[in-house]
């Protein structure tokens, strides 16, 4: 099955296997969309913009295959309980974003570490020590001075210390340090291609969309490289009917034959 993507005049046709969606929460005010934004095209903003919720794509060619990334950038003040858990459900690999310099930021992401296992949990029906969810802890501004840090290093390793799938990055978003390593090591856990990296890649404007998923595509001036990202920039989020319906249907292909627990997404 094939995901069709429009990309300005262009049409690319993405394999179902090899689209994934991202999801970076945390509490407001510390970094999450500056995370974003470095993965995306290397740039940091000084000025804070309250974020509702965001959604970008970044679509890759590498070694001839495509893949397609969905980023949701959520709200930090999270008003909609239920579409944080939708967020979740429909998510498959997760960064959470705390500040070292706000215990209660940090205190969040412990909650949201929980919450994420729970429901997927329930999605999977299975018990929490047999999931496996890709997910980064990620303590921003680590360029400030150390007499601002409320998180200590080892608290922000305990939090990992028990799940393979899990990993604790120390990163500024502003400086750039540690970003490109955190990105590389989660989808690393996820499987996906180490390509996907920020700095793994060519990133090429949308004006090769069409000529973008050829198998032999190349640029000429660029010698021994096989990978490519792509920002679409008329992405539009999956509506939340979209959303229910992908879920539904993925519980009901695998639980056909047997009862499974209620999953909620109130």
């Amino acid at each position: 099955m094939m995901k069709t993507m429009s990309s300005g005049n262009c049409t690319l046709n993405v394999p179902a296997k090899n689209s994934y969606r991202m999801v970076v929460l945390g509490a407001s005010r510390v970094g999450k969309s500056s995370i974003v934004s470095r993965f995306l095209n290397g740039r940091f903003e000084d000025q804070y913009t309250p974020t509702i919720e965001d959604f970008h794509r970044k679509v890759y060619n590498i070694r001839g295959d495509m893949y397609q990334l969905d980023i949701l950038d959520t709200s930090g003040n999270h008003p909609f309980p239920a579409m944080r858990r939708l967020s979740i459900l429909t998510g498959d690999v997760f960064i959470l974003v705390f500040s070292l310099d706000n215990r209660e930021s940090f205190d969040e992401v412990k909650r949201l570490q929980k919450q994420i296992l729970e429901v997927k949990s329930c999605l999977k029906n299975k018990t929490k020590e047999n999931i496996e969810v890709p997910l980064v802890i990620c303590g921003n501004k680590n360029d400030h001075s150390e007499i601002y840090r409320k998180v200590s290093s080892d608290e922000g390793e305990n939090l990992v210390s028990s799940d393979e799938n899990c990993a604790y990055f120390e990163v500024s978003a502003k400086k750039n340090t540690n970003v490109d390593e955190m990105f590389y090591v989660l989808f690393s856990m996820a499987k996906l291609p180490h390509e996907m990296s920020p700095a793994l890649h060519r990133k090429i404007s949308i004006q090769y969309g069409d000529t973008f998923q050829q198998k032999s595509f190349r640029m000429r001036r660029v010698k021994d490289m096989d990978a490519y990202g792509m920002i679409s920039p008329f992405a539009r989020r999956p509506s939340v009917n979209s959303d229910l319906k992908y879920i539904k249907s993925k519980v009901l292909r695998e639980g056909q034959s047997r009862e499974r627990e209620k999953c909620t997404i109130q």
